[in-house]
C-alpha cells in the first residue's frame, strides 16, 4: 500500500490541455475564497463576494489567454 501511495508522488500523470484548463477553476475558487475571507467584514457576505471574484479571475485569465493566442497567431 505504501508503494502505491509513493508512486502517486513520484510518477507523472498525463494531463491534456482541456484537463489543465479545468484544473484552473478550483484553483481560482480557492484563491477567491481565501482572499475574500481576509477582506469581508461579515461572514454572510463571503460566498457572494468570492463567487464574483472567482468569475472575474476566470474571465480575466481566459481573456489574457485568448489575447496571447491571437498575438501568437498574428506574429506567426
Amino acid at each position: 500500500m505504501n508503494g502505491y501511495v509513493a508512486a502517486l508522488f513520484t510518477s507523472a500523470i498525463e494531463i491534456s490541455g482541456s484537463q489543465r484548463l479545468l484544473l484552473m477553476f478550483p484553483l481560482c475558487l480557492s484563491v477567491a475564497i481565501v482572499y475574500k475571507t481576509t477582506r469581508c467584514q461579515t461572514l454572510r457576505s463571503i460566498p457572494a463576494a468570492a463567487l464574483v471574484l472567482w468569475v472575474t479571475i476566470v474571465l480575466g485569465m481566459l481573456a489574457v489567454g485568448v489575447g496571447l493566442w491571437v498575438l501568437y497567431m498574428v506574429m506567426r
